[in-house]
């Protein structure tokens, strides 16, 4: 397991949640000595233009920090994808999120879909043909659902469910009915655990979630999974809850 991080993606970069001081810090502290870390590079408009419109993309260009950001977290995932087809599973540890960012729009702290462009590039590349986007955040990721409505060689879902188990189910059900697909992308999320926003997993949920993924993604994929980060916004679990992520990956 790799982690794609840049010093920058701890630049406080909008007034927002996801871009608060000390939010990349918390999961750099848990993780640090547990894993190899990967320097990205910024996405390039060629590669932002695989899933959004011209028009968006001058009207986030102007808000300069926030455009040096956000083409680095699109770089990010895009490196974690690379790694993942090489074999190798890989965490975006980057900001700003990106599931709510749609072809032509974007908001809930987004500015491009970082996870939609990284899978279509490599779709694009010819390296698979075939992916499943699976969303734990608390929020549905309209985007990403927009950005791949009515495609059927990517398969989004964000996974439900009023319980852990239910959630944990819905999860299982889901993956276990996927029998055809070359890789595995999770937009990782951690807004429902039980200290943030959603009130819900615990910890060990998210390592229990990894396996789920694991084990299947094994099965059907040879272990390709990648993962980037979405929400979470207690900085006293967020790490925790990413190294529990990592764990059950691994």
């Amino acid at each position: 397991m790799q982690v794609v991080f840049h010093e920058r993606y701890r630049e406080v970069y909008a007034s927002d949640p996801a871009a608060a001081h000390g939010r990349i810090d918390c999961i750099v502290d848990e993780l640090r000595d547990h894993y190899t870390f990967a320097e990205p590079v910024p996405a390039s408009e060629a590669d932002l233009l695989l899933v959004h419109h011209k028009d968006q993309i001058e009207r986030i260009k102007q808000r300069t920090l926030t455009w040096e950001i956000a083409v680095l977290a699109a770089g990010g995932a895009i490196k974690a994808a690379e790694l993942a087809v090489e074999g190798e599973r890989a965490f975006g540890l980057i900001r700003p999120p990106g599931h709510h960012a749609s072809p032509g729009s974007c908001w809930g702290f987004c500015w491009f879909n970082n996870v939609a462009i990284a899978v279509e590039k490599i779709k694009r590349s010819g390296v698979i043909k075939k992916a499943l986007i699976i969303d734990i955040d608390l929020h549905y990721g309209d985007g990403t659902a927009n950005i791949f409505f009515n495609n059927a060689d990517i398969i989004y879902h964000h996974v439900e469910g009023n319980t852990q188990q239910d959630f944990l189910k819905d999860l299982e059900d889901f993956i276990a009915a996927r029998k055809n697909y070359d890789i595995v992308a999770v937009s990782a999320g951690f807004d429902r655990h039980a200290a943030d926003w959603g009130g819900l997993l615990s910890t060990e949920n998210y390592t229990q979630i990894g396996k789920i993924i694991k084990t299947h993604a094994q099965q059907v994929c040879q272990g390709r999974v990648f993962a980037v980060l979405e929400g979470g916004y207690n900085h006293n679990v967020l790490g925790k809850n990413v190294k529990a992520l990592l764990s059950g990956l691994e």
